[in-house]
């Protein structure tokens, strides 16, 4: 009964924090961490605590899989070296902050290092959820910062904690190897599965089993690096980036509304829960805690902190700054940014599910079999360090306006320009598709003139000129010829479909782009095809 008591508790803070925060303008997971928290007191869910295999083999994999899915990939490529920078360099200078600081605080070098690991990367999941107020650019770096630096700051993490427990020794060639194993491992396990279950999407018609196969991805991504040592989350991020690249191309259109829709409650759900098993455990830590006194533990959570949010900024307005005044191209000038937008990254570096799995993981005794020094700290100090950088949200919407960074009106104008990119081709090739399929001029005429005014309001910037609904004066005239109408608009749409995806490729339009018109088509096209999503 335990498990289903936590079950339903968890479910009903997830419903009741998204009421409050959407009534009142809160980040749902801001409340839902202290829903978890206040959870804590109740005397029967005390003994609950959150296993680390838990969050790295059920929450991590789904989550982070629909984050890389829906990850802008020519973002992440215009932004790549400050990306890279800020998933490597970043990663180590802040994790030897920590170390510094939690030294300072009487914590042996080993343990130290294990927290700094254990707190170095941001965390997509956080930075997705709690970073909504952002600006779109804000949010593709952070994105694409938070996907890519697990892998570094986990060889981090396991080098520390191999070198603490006694089972290895610490060199340089040893670490490499770590390194080189954790990235292209990762990669390559993801770039196997995704090639895999790209080929398998393609031959499966049934709706419901080709989801199961979309489900089953990322874990066997996970599962595969894993299995050769490598970063089980670089792999699931190498995975969905390349899928969500194949998705939009392997996938039908009853497959991907199915998917949709089961993702976003399903990874909404997730979420939810692991911000309120992040509080409940935090009472947990609050409980362990021996080795030092609530108010030193404290003042180690604060200092943490501070020292974590100087890293950014110092890294920000120091080696960013430097490197632009070597850098001199035009195109490099092209991409630079405010010291506002800068400032805003610096405070939107949450910390979550990534860096609680790995305190949790710590092992409780050395390789002689005495306690890990200050494992209770550790645990104690990550907790607490996640739920205070996610305060850093009630923060954000005031900076972003200070910021006052220009309008973004990048995905709008694109999404225009490829509506009538897709509308003015499909046009052209309508007269081939219809003679093709044998269509009544009076219809292919019709057709024409409803893409006409499609067009039209186009360029007048008609928000809604995506729609593909005829008029009813041409719906009217139609019922008479319903297989030949619902055939040309089926080809028609195959042709917007193909257009679109070009337009994606060749980088003219976001993914972002891509996935809000194709959804549209998406609705369209089953209704004509009359498809059945589940039998």
């Amino acid at each position: 009964m335990l498990a289903l008591t936590v079950i339903v508790v968890i479910g009903a803070c997830v419903l009741v924090s998204g009421i409050v925060g959407n009534r009142f303008g809160i980040a749902p997971p801001v409340l839902m961490l202290a829903a978890g928290v206040l959870v804590g007191f109740v005397p029967r869910l005390r003994t609950v605590n959150l296993p680390p295999d838990t969050v790295l083999l059920v929450f991590l994999p789904a989550l982070l899989y629909w984050e890389s899915l829906n990850a802008s990939v020519r973002a992440i490529w215009r932004s790549l070296r400050g990306v890279v920078l800020m998933s490597t360099l970043l990663v180590l200078f802040s994790a030897g902050m920590v170390a510094v600081v939690a030294h300072a605080f009487g914590v042996p070098w080993g343990p130290a290092w294990i927290l700094g690991g254990a707190l170095a990367p941001t965390d997509a999941t956080a930075v997705a959820a709690l970073g909504q107020v952002l600006p779109r650019r804000v949010m593709n770096l952070l994105a694409a910062e938070s996907l890519i630096n697990d892998g570094t700051a986990l060889v981090v993490y396991g080098v520390a904690v191999s070198v603490t427990i006694g089972s290895e020794h610490f060199s340089t060639v040893h670490v490499t190897w770590l390194v080189a194993r954790s990235y292209l491992g990762g990669a390559a396990s993801g770039v196997a599965v995704a090639f895999v279950g790209g080929r398998l999407r393609a031959r499966l018609q049934d709706p419901l089993l080709e989801n199961v196969a979309i489900l089953l991805i990322p874990f066997s991504a996970f599962l595969l690096a894993e299995a050769i040592g490598a970063s089980g989350v670089l792999a699931v991020v190498a995975c969905g980036l390349i899928m969500g690249q194949l998705g939009p191309k392997v996938g039908t259109p009853a497959v991907r509304l199915l998917s949709q829709g089961f993702w976003t409650i399903g990874t909404y759900v997730l979420n939810g829960a692991l911000f309120v098993l992040i509080g409940l455990q935090s009472q947990s830590a609050v409980r362990n805690l021996t080795s030092f006194d609530l108010a030193r533990a404290l003042s180690a959570v604060a200092a943490v902190c501070g020292v974590l949010i100087a890293a950014r900024f110092a890294f920000q307005f120091t080696v960013i700054l430097g490197i632009r005044a070597v850098d001199r191209r035009p195109s490099q000038r092209a991409r630079r940014v405010t010291h506002g937008f800068r400032v805003i990254t610096g405070l939107a570096g949450f910390r979550g599910a990534v860096s609680l799995a790995a305190a949790l993981a710590v092992p409780n005794t050395l390789d002689n079999g005495l306690p890990l020094p200050d494992r209770d700290v550790i645990v104690f100090v990550t907790a607490g360090v996640i739920a205070a950088l996610m305060l850093q949200a009630f923060a954000l919407p005031p900076v972003v306006r200070w910021a006052n960074l220009p309008e973004d009106t990048v995905i709008e104008s694109e999404r225009r320009m490829a509506n009538r990119t897709a509308a003015e081709e499909a046009m052209e090739a309508l007269p081939d598709i219809a003679a093709t399929l044998g269509t009544s001029q009076e219809i292919a005429d019709l057709a024409r003139r409803e893409y006409e005014k499609r067009l039209r309001m186009n360029r007048a910037g008609d928000p809604d000129d995506d729609g593909e609904d005829l008029d009813d004066d041409a719906a009217e005239r139609l019922r008479d010829f319903d297989d030949q109408y619902r055939e040309l608009r089926l080809a028609l749409l195959g042709a917007k479909r193909a257009t679109l995806l070009r337009l994606r490729d060749e980088r003219r339009i976001d993914d972002a782009v891509l996935r809000q018109i194709q959804a549209k088509l998406d609705i369209e096209e089953v209704r004509l095809a009359r498809t059945q999503l589940v039998d």
